[in-house]
């Protein structure tokens, strides 16, 4: 296992456990047109943790690729979302509020080079 692969797959699980650990920060992010808020950050926290421990095996390698992609795109929202609604969130620069929607291709990249 590679050192990316080890980075991407702590990433992962670290970030999913954020979910049970700061529901409410994840919540809060969530756009309103979304039904079941609560129910929602629950299960994209356990998605993260999925895909960051299917990253440590090779045969369940290329699963995480496509898994993790598409948890990227599930949540983009929430980042499209956050950068609309600057006002709702004063404690990040506006900047930082755009800058997430970039990071999200830059992980995409990461999960695609890291899991091939």
């Amino acid at each position: 296992m590679s050192t990316s692969q080890r980075l991407l797959a702590a990433f992962w699980i670290v970030a999913g456990a954020n979910h049970f650990a700061m529901p409410r920060a994840y919540r809060a992010i969530m756009p309103d047109y979304l039904p079941a808020h609560r129910e929602l950050v629950i299960w994209s926290g356990v998605a993260e943790i999925i895909g960051g421990v299917a990253v440590i095996s090779p045969a369940t390698r290329r699963f995480a690729r496509w898994w993790l992609l598409g948890v990227l795109a599930a949540v983009y929202p929430a980042n499209i979302h956050m950068a609309l609604h600057p006002e709702r969130y004063e404690r990040v620069p506006p900047i930082g509020l755009w800058a997430r929607l970039q990071l999200q291709f830059v992980c995409a990249w990461w999960v695609w080079r890291a899991t091939r």
